[in-house]
C-alpha cells in the first residue's frame, strides 16, 4: 500500500539562486528535506514539464513544480488492543505516557505488543505516516511522556523542532552513589566497540550533552532532575554510568545492587528486585507544530519508583542523616 503524493505550485521570485531541493523544502514544509531530496533523485519532481533530478541546480522564480510520488505505508505492523495512558490529544498530536516493560517500536525479539502496534489501534490513519508518527523513543524500561504526530506536516515539524533542540524533555531519576552537586555530562556516544548492543561514551560518538542536578540526597544515592539537550540511544543512561554514578536498577549500564551500610531489609530486598532503570520521563514542553502554542506537560512518577524514594528516604531517617 501507498498513499499517493501529488503537487503542482509556482516557484516564487523570493526562490531566485536557491537550489533546486533547498526551494522544495520551502515550497513543501510538510515534508521532511530528505524525502524531498529523495523524490527529485528518483525523478519523482519536474520543472516546467522536464523531471529534474539534480538537487544543486539553480531556480529562477516562476517555474511550475509538479511532485508526482508515493509514500509507503506501514503494512508489516499490525494494530493491536494494547491500552494507552493519553495525557493529550488534538488533531495534529497525542502524548502518551508510556509504562515500564513497554517497547516503542518492533524490533529483533519483539515484533508486536510495542507502542506503535497500540498507536494503530486507536488512530488507524497512523499507518500513513512512517512509524506510526513516533517522533523520539523512550528505551524499553523508561516510564513517563512522549509526543506522537498524527499527520506528516505534524510529524515533520516535531522532527525538525527535535534537532534544533526546540523540544524539552526533562527526566527523573535515581542513580547510584552521592552526588555533591549538579553539572553537564558533555561526551560523543556511540556503539560499544565490543558489545554491538550497547551504547558507549566514544572518540567517534555522536555529540551527547545531559544536564542534570540534585533533587534529593540519600545515605548512598542521588535523586536527579536530567534534561536533554540532544537525544541518542540510552544517553542518560551512558553519560551516568560514564560519570560512575549509574542509575539504579539498569541491567545493562548500572552494576549489582549497592545498598549502603545497615540497610533495612526492605531496602535491600527492594533494590535486589528492582530490575529496571530508575528513569522516568517526567517533562515534555514544546511549540504545537500547527498552532505555534507553547504547550507542556508533566507526568508523576510510577508507582515503583515512588517506592524506591520512600525507601530511601525512610533509610535516611532511620540513619539520622541531616539534610542538605
Amino acid at each position: 500500500m501507498a498513499e499517493i503524493i501529488q503537487h503542482t505550485d509556482l516557484v516564487p521570485a523570493s526562490c531566485l539562486g536557491k537550489r533546486f531541493d533547498q526551494t522544495l523544502a520551502e515550497m513543501f514544509p510538510d515534508y521532511s528535506r530528505s524525502k524531498l531530496k529523495d523524490w527529485i533523485l528518483a525523478g519523482k519532481v519536474s520543472v516546467d514539464g522536464e523531471v529534474k533530478t539534480k538537487p544543486r541546480d539553480k531556480m529562477f522564480g516562476g517555474e511550475t513544480i509538479k511532485i508526482d510520488a508515493e509514500i509507503e505505508t506501514q503494512v508489516t505492523y499490525q494494530a493491536q488492543d494494547i491500552a494507552l495512558n493519553i495525557v493529550h490529544e488534538d488533531d495534529d498530536i497525542l502524548v502518551i505516557n508510556k509504562p515500564a516493560d513497554l517497547v516503542v517500536h518492533p524490533g529483533a525479539g519483539n515484533p508486536d505488543g510495542t507502542v506503535l502496534n497500540a498507536l494503530l489501534n486507536h488512530c488507524p490513519s497512523l499507518e500513513l505516516l512512517p512509524r506510526a508518527g513516533i517522533v523520539h523513543r523512550l528505551d524499553k524500561d523508561t516510564t513517563g511522556l512522549m509526543v506522537v504526530a498524527k499527520t506528516i506536516a505534524a510529524q515533520t515539524n516535531l522532527v525538525d523542532a527535535l534537532q534544533r533542540r526546540e523540544i524539552t524533555r526533562e527526566y527523573e531519576a535515581v542513580a547510584n552513589g552521592i552526588m555533591t552537586a549538579g553539572g553537564t555530562v558533555d561526551e560523543p556516544i556511540g556503539r560499544h566497540p565490543n558489545k554491538r548492543t550497547h551504547m558507549a561514551v566514544t572518540f567517534s560518538g555522536r555529540p551527547s550533552v545531559t544536564h542534570y542536578r540534585v533533587m534529593e540526597k540519600y545515605r548512598l544515592h542521588t535523586r536527579l532532575r536530567l534534561r536533554l539537550e540532544t537525544g541518542r540511544t540510552h544517553q542518560i543512561r551512558v553519560h551516568m554510568a560514564h560519570i560512575t554514578h549509574p542509575l539504579v536498577g539498569d541491567p545493562v549500564y548500572g552494576g549489582r545492587p549497592r545498598p549502603p551500610k545497615n540497610a533495612t531489609p526492605e531496602l535491600l530486598g527492594f533494590l535486589r528486585q528492582f530490575k529496571r532503570q530508575a528513569l522516568h520521563a517526567a517533562m515534555l514542553g514544546l511549540y504545537h507544530p500547527v498552532s505555534g502554542e507553547l504547550m507542556s506537560w508533566q507526568a508523576d512518577i510510577p508507582e515503583d519508583f515512588k517506592q524506591l524514594v520512600s525507601l530511601l528516604q525512610q533509610d535516611n531517617e532511620l540513619n539520622a542523616v541531616d539534610e542538605y
